[in-house]
C-alpha cells in the first residue's frame, strides 16, 4: 500500500486533487470543480452561501521545492493552497496554507519575483526538513477546523 513511485506526475497530481476534494466534503463544504484550470484554481469549496475558497492543488513526492505562478495567484483571502506530500510506503500528508500567509515570508514561503529574468515571478515553498516545523502549522486538520 501507499506505493507512489509508479505513478506519474500527472497521476500522482490527479489523486491529490480528488484527495483533497473529498476531504473537504468530509469536512462539511460543498465542492465545485472547473472545466477548465485556466485561472490556476483546481477547485471551489464553499462552506456556506457566503463563504467559498479558490482552492489550488500541488502534489510533491518527498522534501523539495513548489511554486505557484504569481500571475495565477493573486494573495487575497479566499484563495488557498493545497499540498500533498507523498513519501513512499507512507499515506500522503496535506497541508492548507491561505494565500495570505505569502504576505510574510519566512524560509518555508518565499516571493521571487525574477527581475530582468526568463522565470515569471513565482510564490515558492521550501520543503525541506529544517522547514517542517513551519510546515506543520499548516496541516489540513488544523486549518480547516478555524474555517
Amino acid at each position: 500500500m501507499h506505493k507512489w513511485n509508479h505513478l506519474n506526475r500527472l497521476q500522482l497530481g490527479k489523486y491529490a486533487e480528488y484527495f483533497v476534494k473529498m476531504e473537504f466534503k468530509l469536512a462539511g463544504f460543498d465542492v465545485y470543480t472547473s472545466e477548465v484550470d485556466d485561472k490556476g484554481i483546481d477547485f471551489i469549496a464553499r462552506k456556506n452561501e457566503n463563504i467559498y475558497y479558490d482552492v489550488q492543488v500541488k502534489s510533491i513526492r518527498g522534501l523539495n521545492y513548489i511554486f505557484l505562478q504569481k500571475h495565477k495567484f493573486d494573495l487575497r483571502k479566499n484563495l488557498l493552497v493545497a499540498i500533498v506530500l507523498f513519501e513512499e510506503g507512507k499515506p500522503p500528508k496535506m497541508y492548507l496554507i491561505p494565500s495570505l500567509e505569502w504576505s510574510n515570508p519566512n524560509g518555508l514561503l518565499v516571493s521571487h519575483d525574477y527581475d530582468g529574468k526568463k522565470s515569471k515571478p513565482e510564490w515558492g515553498l521550501n520543503i525541506s526538513k529544517k522547514n517542517l516545523d513551519l510546515l506543520n502549522k499548516f496541516k489540513f486538520n488544523k486549518i480547516i477546523e478555524t474555517m
